[in-house]
């Protein structure tokens, strides 16, 4: 089992930024991917970025350029800078890991960006 437990959203200005944590505890040797994913009121949950163990990185074009992710391993930490924030950023966004060929999310932190 894996548990995952996200800090740091809040309310931001467009344009403004914010910075998301997340922890992961459990039983578990390693993490393969962490990442986060995000879901507006109506829509369906969409993927923001992962970061494999080797480093590797994946955005949605939406947040190219403007939110990196980043990861620790040793502490089974992954952090999500988003900069540049607009109104359509706005969502829940839930902390993802794949550990042993299975999903884990985080009960998510809410983002909201005012126009």
């Amino acid at each position: 089992q894996v548990q995952l437990v996200e800090s740091g959203g809040g309310l931001v200005q467009a344009g403004g930024s914010l910075r998301l944590s997340c922890a992961a505890s459990g039983s578990f040797v390693s993490i393969s991917t962490l990442g986060w994913y995000r879901q507006a009121p109506g829509k369906q949950r969409e993927l923001v970025a992962t970061i494999a163990a080797g480093g590797n990185t994946n955005y949605a074009d939406s947040v190219k350029g403007r939110f990196t992710i980043s990861r620790d391993s040793a502490k089974n930490t992954v952090a999500l800078q988003m900069n540049s924030l607009k109104p359509e950023d706005t969502a829940v966004y839930s902390c993802y890991a794949y550990v042993t060929r299975r999903n884990y999310w985080g009960q998510g932190t809410q983002v909201t960006v005012s126009s």
